[in-house]
C-alpha cells in the first residue's frame, strides 16, 4: 500500500480513477432506460397494482440471494483473467428475449436466471482487476454492485452518490458483524463461527442491496409492459441493463483496485476531486480512459 502518494502522480492509476468515475457517474439505469423506450418509465411504475410492486420485490429478494450463491461460486478463482463483457450481454438478450414473449407472467422465471447472468458478469470483472473471488469481501462487493444505479437523482436507487451508498453498506455489516460478535465471546472465535459470522453478513447484505435492486427492476418491468416493447426488444433492454451493471462493476473494482494500493481515504478523496473538475479538464481524458481493454471480449470459463 502507497499511502500518502498522490493518485494523479501515476499516470496509469490517474487514468484508471477517471476511468471509474466516468463509469460510476453515467446516467442511471432508469434514465437509460426512459431513452430507449421513449417513454417515461416513472408513469409505468405508477399504473403498476401494488400487489405486482410487491411480487416484483419477493422475486428480487429470491433471486438475488440466489445469483449470489449460484454465480459466485461457479466463476473460476483466477484473478487477472480477462473478461468476456460480450458474451454475458448475449446470453443476458437471450433471456430476456424469452421474458419479453411472457411479458410480466414470464418474470419469476426470468428474473432469476437473468440475475445470475448479470452476478456471474460481475464477478468475472471483478477478478479481471485482479480480485479473488475466493475473498467474502470481494463477494460482497459483487452484490454491492447492483445497488448502484448511477449517478442520476431520478433513480431511487442511486442514493446521492457512490461513495454514499457504499458507506451505507458497509455500516450495514458493521452492524451486523457486532451483532454476532456481542453473542459470542473472543474465545470462542473460531474459524466455524467466523465463516458463520460471514454467512449472516452476506445474507443481511443481500436483503439490502436487494431492496434498492428491486427498485429498478420494477422500473424495467413497467418498461417491457409498454405496448410497443416485444420479444426482441425486451432482448435489448435485458442486454442494455446487464451492460449498465458491468459498467457499475468496472468502475467499482477498478475503485477497489486503487483503495487496495493508495488506501480508502485517499481514493475517496482523489474520486471526489476527479468527479467534480470542470468537464473541460476531466472529459477528455475520460474519454479516451472509457473504451474496455481488448481483452474484455476474451472467452469466458
Amino acid at each position: 500500500m502507497e499511502q500518502g502518494q498522490d493518485i494523479f502522480d501515476d499516470t496509469a492509476d490517474a487514468a484508471d480513477l477517471k476511468r471509474a468515475v466516468a463509469l460510476l457517474e453515467t446516467p442511471s439505469i432508469t434514465a437509460r432506460m426512459t431513452a430507449f423506450v421513449g417513454a417515461p418509465i416513472e408513469f409505468g411504475m405508477s399504473k403498476l397494482p401494488g400487489f405486482v410492486s410487491r411480487r416484483i420485490q419477493n422475486i428480487v429478494h429470491g433471486a438475488l440471494h440466489k445469483a449470489a450463491a449460484a454465480a459466485l461460486w461457479t466463476v473460476k478463482d483466477q484473478p487477472s483473467k480477462a473478461s468476456s463483457t460480450k458474451s454475458h450481454k448475449l446470453v443476458a438478450g437471450a433471456v430476456g428475449a424469452v421474458g419479453g414473449f411472457f411479458g410480466a407472467a414470464g418474470l419469476a422465471a426470468e428474473l432469476p436466471v437473468s440475475t445470475v447472468v448479470m452476478m456471474r458478469a460481475v464477478a468475472d470483472i471483478a477478478r479481471s482487476e485482479g480480485f479473488s473471488l475466493s475473498d467474502p469481501e470481494v463477494q460482497a462487493a459483487c452484490v454491492e454492485v447492483f445497488a448502484f444505479g448511477g449517478g442520476s437523482d431520478e433513480d431511487d436507487a442511486s442514493a446521492s452518490g457512490y461513495y454514499a451508498v457504499r458507506t451505507a453498506l458497509a455500516e450495514v455489516g458493521r452492524l451486523e458483524l457486532a451483532g454476532l460478535a456481542g453473542r459470542r465471546g473472543a474465545q470462542h472465535a473460531t474459524h466455524a463461527y467466523a465463516k458463520k459470522q460471514a454467512t449472516a453478513w452476506m445474507s443481511k447484505l443481500v436483503d439490502v442491496v436487494a431492496t434498492r435492486f428491486g427498485v429498478v427492476v420494477g422500473e424495467k418491468t413497467a418498461a417491457q409492459l409498454v405496448p410497443v416493447i416485444g420479444a426482441a426488444t425486451a432482448a435489448t433492454m435485458n442486454m442494455l441493463f446487464t451492460n449498465h451493471y458491468q459498467d457499475m462493476a468496472r468502475g467499482h473494482f477498478i475503485v477497489k483496485r486503487l483503495e487496495r494500493k493508495y488506501g480508502h481515504a485517499e481514493v475517496a478523496r482523489a474520486y471526489e476531486r476527479q468527479r467534480t473538475a470542470p468537464a473541460s479538464l476531466s472529459a477528455p481524458v475520460a474519454a479516451r480512459a472509457l473504451p474496455a481493454p481488448p481483452a474484455d471480449d476474451a472467452a469466458g470459463d
